[in-house]
């Protein structure tokens, strides 16, 4: 492997937030939270944006042991046709929904770019807004992208740890520790207006990952001032494959790891998805959360027929309907957005210019 960027051993970027996330502060979570919704309210307002997930495929060409979708997983292999996507988009169109976010698994023959391309195509033409969440691709294919109408990738780390990078990852192109890792930035050089990263929680020691993870969207901040980032923080849930966790992480330590982020983040957008239960996704909106998605299937063709859909990439925990899911948010005086972009912003953002130093 060749070495590491210098912001991921930067002590400096995260000099200040170590001591919050390992609970050696003086801070206790009270008093946290208490300053993570001061400062959620003064960015965001009492607005929380919803989105939902829409998995074009399930095939993949990788061997992620904690994932569903791993190529050495038995379940039947499909994706989703031209006419299959928009029965899928006006499903999710009948539910409110005006933000979605199309996933594959790794490349393959069958999802390669050019069916990608054309899933975002097919999508900017019914959704306000189109992101997507697959493999990395090259500077050239991530501006072909956005000139298509996709404006935001979503792209996880899973951990920020190299050696258990290696040995979580066992086959297939995601081994490449640098490559993914870089792959944020070359999206932003093509264009892409916003660029959503992660951890996957419960891969690795979660204080070192949170902190590689705050170098990470601090380098993001500062090299990329022009672009939106945000942050999710997804825990593993049960899958296909029955991966266990090797260091689980409690709701306490991820309450603490999202009011951190917010206090030294305020600008950012943090991100709870449906992988979470109703009680906590509750209990975060507005304390730091200000994206959660909604009424969410992890199953490819699971907003038109349910009970026909396959295998999920992982269980869902939030099973709400979007009118439930709504209902919350408005008993807390919140107000959930299903659009808060307009088509006519798309395309490519200008990069040209050099980043904050």
């Amino acid at each position: 492997m060749n070495a590491l960027p210098a912001w991921l051993t930067d002590t400096r970027l995260s000099a200040e937030i170590v001591p919050l996330l390992s609970g050696r502060s003086e801070a206790s979570l009270e008093q946290l939270a208490s300053e993570a919704k001061a400062a959620t309210l003064r960015r965001f307002g009492r607005i929380v944006s919803l989105y939902a997930p829409l998995y074009l495929s399930n095939h993949c060409s990788s061997g992620c042991a904690y994932c569903g979708f791993a190529s050495d997983r038995k379940s039947p292999r499909r994706r989703l046709e031209p006419d299959e996507i928009k029965r899928e988009l006006a499903a999710m169109k009948a539910l409110g929904i005006g933000d979605v976010l199309l996933l594959t698994g790794e490349r393959t023959i069958e999802t390669g770019y050019d069916y990608l391309r054309q899933a975002v195509e097919r999508a900017a033409g019914i959704m306000p807004r189109v992101a997507v969440e697959a493999f990395p691709m090259t500077v050239a294919e991530y501006r072909g992208l956005a000139e298509c109408g996709c404006t935001g990738i979503t792209i996880y780390q899973e951990t920020y740890d190299p050696e258990n990078y290696g040995k979580l990852h066992r086959w297939g192109p995601k081994r490449d520790f640098l490559e993914r890792l870089e792959t944020p930035e070359r999206a932003l050089q093509g264009g892409i207006r916003s660029i959503g990263v992660g951890a996957l929680l419960g891969l690795s020691e979660p204080v070192a990952e949170a902190t590689a993870l705050a170098r990470h969207v601090m380098h993001l901040c500062r090299s990329y001032w022009k672009a939106g980032v945000s942050v999710s923080f997804p825990r593993i849930r049960p899958q296909e494959g029955g991966y266990q966790p090797a260091w689980p992480v409690d709701d306490r330590f991820l309450a603490r790891m999202i009011f951190v982020f917010r206090i030294a983040m305020p600008d950012v957008d943090l991100v709870l998805s449906t992988r979470e239960n109703p009680a906590f996704r509750d209990g975060m909106a507005g304390l730091g959360i200000t994206r959660m998605s909604i009424a969410s299937r992890t199953t490819v063709g699971g907003y038109h027929d349910p009970e026909g859909a396959g295998t999920s990439q992982f269980e869902v925990s939030d099973d709400r309907s979007a009118e439930e899911f709504c209902r919350a948010l408005r008993s807390k005086e919140l107000e959930p957005v299903f659009k808060n972009w307009d088509p006519a912003f798309n395309g490519p953002i200008v990069t040209e210019e050099a980043g904050c130093p």
